[in-house]
């Protein structure tokens, strides 16, 4: 059978993974891996070219058990909606109702942030996600700058999106990086290192040796950093869904 990057093999199909999975190509990877996409509700099949497809299906059966797992694991959905609490900044923080048809705004009380916010079901839920995007682009906005600076590079394009499980892309060729706003709501030394982590793929566009060695240079210790959005991602994914 010929696979196609992008295709999508669901529980039923021929190949019996007993999950719906999707095949991608990542040029940078330099070997087959599985990546759990909990927001989809899918597995991601990672090859580093289309001829390797075939080999990273086949070694998808041999992780089926583990991918049922990975997925039975996924978070329940969370709600923007009033009496929610998200966080931001890495800090639990309510959501409460502010009556008419207001922005949403952040607040400090006696018993911790507040997110107020006008508007209704859909529109109240709107209104929050705005201002967590508003809030993501600064600080990375701020993060990205520094760490440019640090490096001695020119000035990238910065654009906030809603990606479905990469927290950060970048593209050195036309000097633009591309960050999902969910970084907001990880402690700010998390969305710090995701900045680093992008900023340093301008200087090597692998993950190689030298690649991580500028990210140590710009924020230190990267491990515990990377390992709380392995650790805390799926839940900040299912925000808002």
């Amino acid at each position: 059978m010929q696979y196609r990057n992008g295709q999508r093999l669901p529980p039923e199909s021929p190949e019996r993974l007993g999950v719906a999975a999707r095949l991608s190509v990542n040029p940078r990877a330099r070997r087959l891996s599985i990546r759990i996409d909990a927001r989809a509700g899918e597995a991601v099949l990672i090859a580093p070219s289309e001829r390797k497809l075939a080999d990273v299906v086949a070694f998808a059966r041999t992780k089926a058990s583990w991918m049922r797992e990975r997925l039975a694991e996924r978070p329940d959905s969370a709600p923007l909606e009033p009496g929610a609490v998200v966080l931001l900044f890495g800090e639990p923080t309510r959501l409460e109702a502010a009556g008419g048809a207001g922005a949403a705004r952040l607040i400090e009380t006696a018993d911790g942030p507040v997110i107020q916010s006008g508007g209704e079901g859909e529109a109240f839920a709107r209104r929050v996600e705005n201002l967590f995007k508003r809030l993501a682009r600064q600080v990375l906005v701020e993060r990205t700058d520094h760490h440019l600076r640090t490096l001695g590079q020119r000035p990238v394009k910065v654009s906030i999106a809603d990606t479905r499980s990469r927290w950060g892309s970048c593209s050195p060729h036309n000097r633009s990086i591309r960050y999902s706003w969910r970084v907001i709501m990880a402690p700010p030394a998390v969305a710090d290192y995701l900045a680093a982590h992008e900023v340093a793929h301008l200087v090597h566009a692998d993950h190689s040796p030298a690649y991580w060695s500028v990210v140590q240079r710009l924020v230190g210790d990267h491990r515990p950093f990377r390992k709380w959005l392995r650790d805390n991602g799926p839940a900040l994914h299912a925000v808002g869904r």
